[in-house]
């Protein structure tokens, strides 16, 4: 990868585990909020919020490990599987905008799910600087029970790549519709013929965190390297 110009925040209070501090270093070069450059920082264990582009660069800490699922090879789980034909009652699309009736769901999923969380207490104006990004072309995965809007998994589409950014969903749902929308966006970066679809960071100590390694085949990246 090119040399390229980082900040770095101060120490904080770790968003994933109580104990320990994090803190990031941050892509300074404007020349890099493009799609190709994005793709290739992805590939580097980047991520963006909102515009910024960011990667942990924590002191006395390296469990955070980007994770990403080779689209091609992919295939669903015994479990998974399960999931999915349990999910018949439900329908999903593409749109490049939020519905209407979003932000109701939203506003229960953090409450619920996330009220000890940096999301809490959800705001309109917190979620579209968190979100959004002139420089890229985000779609918004929506799923459907019927004609209620039950998910949304908000996606970076890449020339060659797809990004998991962020997904809410109903809290009252007794099917796991977290892994549900991973499995669509899979679906859909097999229709659009991307390569990988990146789904974060991974932090084996957080339980929260662990259905991301459910699946297969996937990689992470380790010591720079990408390996599984």
């Amino acid at each position: 990868m090119q040399n390229i110009r980082i900040g770095l925040t101060h120490n904080h209070p770790c968003s994933y585990l109580s104990e320990r501090q994090e803190r990031v270093a941050i892509a300074m070069d404007k020349e890099l909020h493009t799609p190709a450059q994005y793709e290739m920082l992805l590939a580097n264990g980047f991520r963006r919020s909102g515009e910024t582009i960011y990667k942990p660069y924590c002191d006395e800490c390296h469990l955070c490990q980007a994770i990403r699922v080779a689209v091609e090879t992919f295939h669903p789980s015994k479990s998974q599987k399960r999931l999915l034909n349990k999910s018949t009652q439900f329908s999903w699309e593409i749109k490049e905008s939020l519905d209407h009736d979003w932000y109701s769901l939203y506003e229960r999923y953090i409450s619920q799910r996330h009220h000890d969380g940096t999301m809490y207490p959800p705001n309109r104006d917190d979620f579209a600087q968190f979100s959004s990004c002139s420089w890229l072309r985000t779609v918004y995965l929506h799923i459907y029970k019927g004609k209620e809007l039950v998910a949304v998994a908000v996606t970076d589409l890449l020339p060659k790549s797809a990004s998991a950014f962020y997904t809410f969903y109903d809290p009252d749902e007794k099917l796991s519709l977290g892994t549900l929308a991973v499995l669509l966006q899979a679906q859909y970066c097999r229709q659009q013929q991307k390569v990988w679809l990146y789904l974060g960071y991974q932090i084996d100590e957080c339980p929260a965190m662990n259905y991301k390694t459910r699946f297969q085949p996937h990689q992470r990246l380790v010591n720079q390297r990408w390996q599984g």
